[in-house]
């Protein structure tokens, strides 16, 4: 029996994702939802054409509208929403009811841990729910429980990642990928991390340090929130620390802690010229579309550090991904490592592979296994490094 799927949200993930499902999973058909419809429906052509299929059905769709949505969803068996974070805890409440598995991208832990709360109703439901299955949040976790599969024992994990353009232009050495609404939340929130075995909250834009990546040169990589998503909670006691980093081309940091530092970003309106403004909207909708001018072929970098033991001796495993945008289908590396990462766990909620209820991402899929499956992906470089100390 072949599934249904439904992707919520035709824009740039949401259209790889739909396109890596046609591929992959052998799809019965696979509805790309949103509330333009022309959007919709250049994204579904697009996948349509690229895979000379038939099989992607554009939708227009209110997912906010909880009367619409659920009239949608009836028939899908999984969903995947590939709209703003704050939305999912909504989307999922509604696929309870029409008995919908799910997956998101997530991107913020404190929105995760609302959807996790319905676990009980998904249960008794019998629906998987899984959130924060993009790039990061998802899968650098992947990598870190990967690195945690290959030892025995683990004492630190450390994760790195960066979508960045191929040619950086300054000041900011960088280009908007996605939401101007989540990169700021990224920049903004605490990070949750693992310090010597207990769950610690640290600030955003700190912990400066240099990485060398072999194909970006030297880069600086700081601390960002929803990357480590709930690992920090599930391997506490387990492993001693486990931290997730931002990594970005030198004086990135700098640039973004000003606006960070002056209120740019708060969140509690303030009067001018006698109206009410939020800052942080303000900054959103004026330095995102500025952000979007620029436009350039990506780059991603990926990099989990562990550090353990094996058969009782002292083991460093280092695992390093790589990719760019892939010339032949036009889809950025953004695009590919967060559209592709949630539709592999989209698959294999699809396969029954995951139990029912709120499932924390990394209780969905082993480590290594997401790697596996992200080899069959063309042009993606996976790079996995040992040194045993004799």
């Amino acid at each position: 029996m072949k599934d249904t799927y439904a992707v919520l949200g035709a824009g740039m993930q949401g259209t790889a994702a739909a396109y890596d499902l046609v591929r992959f999973a052998n799809p019965d058909t696979v509805y790309l939802a949103d509330m333009s419809l022309e959007q919709a429906q250049q994204s579904a052509a697009r996948v349509n054409s690229l895979l000379d299929s038939d099989i992607c059905k554009p939708v227009q769709l209110n997912a906010l509208d909880k009367d619409e949505l659920s009239r949608f969803l009836i028939d899908i068996d999984v969903v995947l929403s590939c709209v703003p974070y704050w939305m999912h805890p909504q989307i999922a409440a509604v696929a309870i009811e029409t008995i919908t598995d799910m997956v998101d991208l997530g991107g913020n832990t404190e929105v995760t841990m609302e959807t996790l709360k319905l676990n009980e109703a998904a249960v008794e439901a019998g629906v998987t729910l899984v959130p924060d299955t993009g790039l990061a949040p998802g899968l650098v976790n992947n990598v870190g429980f990967a690195l945690i599969e290959a030892m025995d024992t683990t004492e630190t994990v450390k994760l790195y990642c960066g979508v960045l353009p191929q040619n950086p232009k300054p000041p900011f050495n960088y280009m908007l990928t996605f939401n101007v609404e989540g990169l700021v939340t990224e920049y903004d929130y605490e990070a949750v991390v693992l310090r010597s075995g207990k769950v610690q909250k640290v600030d955003t834009l700190s912990e400066l340090e240099t990485v060398h990546i072999k194909q970006m040169g030297e880069m600086e990589a700081f601390t960002t929130s929803g990357g480590t998503s709930t690992a920090p909670y599930t391997l506490e006691g387990k492993v001693a620390n486990y931290e997730y980093k931002t990594l970005r081309f030198p004086g990135h940091c700098q640039f973004m802690r000003i606006f960070k530092d002056f209120g740019f970003w708060n969140e509690n309106k303030v009067n001018v010229r006698g109206t009410e403004v939020v800052p942080k909207d303000v900054f959103n909708t004026v330095f995102g579309p500025e952000l979007e001018k620029y436009k350039e072929p990506d780059q991603c970098a990926v990099r989990g550090v562990g550090y353990g033991h094996r058969g009782g001796k002292p083991i460093m495993v280092q695992i390093d991904l790589y990719d760019r945008t892939d010339p032949e289908t036009g889809f950025t590396a953004m695009e590919r490592l967060t559209g592709f990462s949630c539709s592999i766990i989209a698959q294999q909620v699809a396969a029954g592979n995951v139990e029912k209820g709120a499932i924390r991402y990394e209780n969905a899929m082993k480590g290594q296994a997401f790697l596996d499956a992200l080899r069959e992906r063309d042009g993606i470089s996976i790079r996995i490094q040992e040194t045993i100390e004799r």
